[in-house]
């Protein structure tokens, strides 16, 4: 999949607020995409997994944040911002792994 990201005017460049907000716009739209895309990878792990135990695995947790501020840091993205928004999103993550993992295998877990 190719994600394409509409025109906007780079950061250093916007000189109205109105510059600034499409450009946001356009991003947030880009992020929707890529994050449905890596949602699929959830979906594919649900299927291969065959321990429910397994869906939640810290090291690999740990392993991904490192990753995740390692390129922050490359990219010029605050760690502060990076971090925290990965460990909420890796926690969705495996939240929603759980749920196709227990509906695929007709199980409930309340």
């Amino acid at each position: 999949m190719t994600i394409q990201i509409d025109d906007r005017v780079r950061p250093q460049d916007c000189t109205t607020m109105a510059e600034v907000r499409q450009g946001v716009d356009a991003l947030d739209r880009a992020l929707v995409a890529l994050l449905a895309e890596r949602q699929g990878y959830m979906d594919a792990a649900a299927r291969i997994k065959t321990d429910r135990g397994r869906v939640r695995d810290p090291a690999r947790i740990e392993d991904v944040v490192a990753k995740v501020k390692a390129a922050a840091r490359a990219a010029g993205l605050s760690e502060a911002i990076a971090e925290p928004v990965w460990r909420t999103l890796v926690d969705r993550c495996i939240a929603y792994e759980f749920a196709i993992w227990d509906q695929t295998r007709g199980e409930r877990r309340d």
